[in-house]
């Protein structure tokens, strides 16, 4: 293959398989193109800073191109291993107009953030939000002059009422992280809509193969890779996927900002990929059976698993989702963070880690910080990942972590 072939641009949108194929279909035919994949399975690795052209008119000539995404220019906007794994995810939410990724999951949300923000513009943000989205709209997005209001996360239609002269973006986490409250999403993306509102969700707890957002009306959506979509918790990885109308910015302010995901990685993200649909049945059929058993123990004072009655906004859990994944939290019944310790300390197959969607099971303490105030659960959080495990193993594990709970209540 001579040189020039490796500068082509790509036209189109590139899907490599049909419109009507199906979720589970997609995540393994996804960005599969043949000029990136030049006869093997996978899209090899290409990593590269320096891209060589043939003569300085054909330097030129790529210098002009408005739009640099897939088209070998210069490594930090990327390769077909980063455009492979951007464009599996934009065939997995119909409607989209484009994915970029980031080197984390932070990085993904700073950025859909910083292309619809400017100084003098507010943000409402749900009160339920994963603790780094909190802290930068308290940091940055302050110091830069973009104030922040928290709302309820089962406000509903009712955030209508929030919406000043000065809100720019509605950004949603659903369910939220730590507490698993379910939100309307629906009915807040009729509101913003009716006002010009920006809509954004961190959708890494659903996938789009549990809740398809750009579909449901989201203008972006957010992915921390690193979780479900790698799934071996050997990645930092995270993307935006855009709407009609929202790409051309997100991708504009992603370069201003020198954002680029390692080729590595983005290998890793999209080796992972292709077993997420099978792999997110078996996480969600374990933690289903264990938030039950989880249900009728004495030492538990809830279950806030979103395909439970227990959780908040499960109503619309029912109404919205394709599914459930691996993440819940239960509140344990009269505990204190002497016994919640003792807890997590006896188990054997729970790992104590951040970050969770890999094939490993994981437990930690769970203490939400909340502007609007911490809602009532009857006992200390904890949160549990289920992983890849025997489900009957892991409540053996976790009975006897009971055992040491009781014991540490005295």
């Amino acid at each position: 293959m001579g040189r020039r072939s490796f500068h082509t641009q790509i036209d189109g949108n590139g899907m490599s398989g049909k419109d009507d194929d199906q979720p589970a279909t997609r995540v393994v035919t996804g960005g599969r193109r043949k000029e990136w994949t030049q006869g093997v399975v996978n899209t090899p690795v290409w990593r590269a800073s320096t891209i060589l052209y043939d003569n300085v008119a054909h330097l030129r000539e790529t210098g002009k191109r408005r739009d640099t995404h897939h088209t070998l220019y210069y490594g930090r906007r990327g390769t077909p291993t980063q455009w492979a794994l951007a464009d599996a995810l934009t065939e997995l939410e119909p409607g989209a107009e484009g994915t970029f990724l980031y080197c984390s999951g932070v990085a993904a949300v700073t950025a859909a953030l910083l292309s619809v923000l400017t100084p003098g513009d507010e943000l409402l943000l749900v009160d339920s939000a994963y603790d780094p989205t909190t802290n930068f709209a308290a940091g940055f997005l302050k110091t830069f002059g973009i104030a922040t209001r928290h709302y309820d996360p089962l406000v509903g239609g009712g955030i209508a009422g929030l919406i000043g002269e000065k809100t720019r973006a509605i950004l949603l986490e659903s369910p939220g992280s730590l507490t698993f409250e379910v939100q309307d999403i629906p009915a807040i993306v009729a509101a913003a809509k009716a006002r010009e509102i920006v809509t954004i969700l961190d959708n890494t707890w659903a996938t789009p193969l549990l809740f398809p957002a750009i579909e449901k009306g989201i203008d972006l959506t957010i992915l921390a890779c690193t979780k479900y979509v790698v799934g071996h918790s050997d990645a930092m990885l995270g993307s935006v996927t855009a709407g009609p109308g929202f790409f051309a910015k997100l991708r504009n302010i992603s370069f201003q900002l020198g954002q680029v995901a390692s080729p590595d990685d983005c290998w890793l993200g999209a080796r992972g990929l292709r077993t997420m649909a099978v792999r997110l049945k078996q996480h969600e059929a374990s933690a289903l059976k264990i938030a039950q058993w989880l249900s009728a123990r004495p030492e538990v004072a809830t279950v806030l698993h979103p395909a439970l009655p227990s959780c908040p906004g499960h109503e619309y859990f029912v109404r919205d989702f394709k599914g459930s994944s691996g993440l819940f939290s239960f509140a344990l019944r009269d505990g204190d963070e002497a016994s919640r310790a003792a807890f997590i300390d006896a188990l054997r197959l729970f790992g104590i880690g951040f970050s969770w969607g890999g094939f490993e099971s994981l437990a930690i303490p769970a203490d939400p910080k909340r502007a609007l105030g911490v809602p009532h659960h009857g006992g200390a959080l904890v949160r549990l990942h289920i992983g890849l495990e025997d489900a009957d193993d892991l409540i053996a594990d976790l009975d006897q972590g009971f055992v040491a709970f009781r014991a540490a209540q005295g």
